[in-house]
C-alpha cells in the first residue's frame, strides 16, 4: 500500500465552522462554544482512500486572513485546501475565490474543495446549491454540503480532497 503525508488548510471566514470540521473529523466531536482560532493550529488524521493511506496534517488558520503576507507561509507546501463557507452567510461565499487566488499564490495547481457548512440550519439557510456550485465551477474545485455539528458530509469533505491530492501525485 501506498503512504502519503499531505499538508492540506482550511480557509474561509471567521466562524464559519473551520476549526469545528477539523474536530468532527479528527476527534468525532462537535463542541456549541465558539472558539476563535489564533494563528494556525496543526492536527493530524490518517485516512485510507483507494489504497492510499494518506497522514493528513490539517492546518486551521485564523479566519479573515487571506490578505496577510506571513498567513502566505502557512499556505506554501500544502497539497490542497478545503474552502468554507457558511450558508447561513453569503458574504462567506464570494469571498471564496480570494482565497483560492492567495491560496495558489503559495501552492500553485493544488486541489480544493469547497465545504458549504452548517446545512443543519435549514431554516437560516441563505446559500442555493446553484450557487456553491457556480462558485466550485469558477474555481475548479469539487464542493459538498457539511454540517460539523450532525457530520453530514465531513467525511467525505476530506476524502474528496485526499482523493484529488493522490491522484494528482500518481499515487491513486
Amino acid at each position: 500500500m501506498n503512504r502519503l503525508t499531505a499538508k492540506i488548510c482550511l480557509l474561509g471566514e471567521f466562524s464559519v465552522g473551520k476549526t469545528s470540521l477539523i474536530r468532527r473529523f479528527v476527534e468525532g466531536i462537535f463542541d456549541e462554544r465558539y472558539l476563535s482560532t489564533l494563528g494556525v493550529q496543526i492536527s493530524r488524521h490518517s485516512m485510507r482512500v483507494a489504497q492510499l493511506e494518506i497522514q493528513l496534517l490539517i492546518w486551521d488558520t485564523t479566519g479573515g486572513e487571506r490578505f496577510d503576507q506571513i498567513v502566505q507561509n502557512y499556505y506554501r507546501g500544502a497539497a490542497g485546501a478545503l474552502l468554507v463557507c457558511d450558508v447561513t452567510r453569503p458574504d462567506t461565499l464570494s469571498v471564496l475565490s480570494e482565497y483560492a487566488s492567495a491560496f495558489h499564490r503559495a501552492s500553485p495547481a493544488t486541489p480544493l474543495v469547497i465545504a458549504a457548512n452548517k446545512v443543519d440550519l435549514t431554516t437560516q439557510r441563505q446559500i442555493a446549491d446553484d450557487e456553491i456550485a457556480a462558485t466550485a465551477a469558477a474555481l475548479s474545485a469539487d464542493w459538498l454540503c457539511t454540517s460539523a455539528r450532525t457530520g453530514e458530509g465531513v467525511q467525505e469533505a476530506f476524502q474528496r480532497l485526499g482523493r484529488q491530492i493522490g491522484q494528482q501525485k500518481g499515487l491513486i
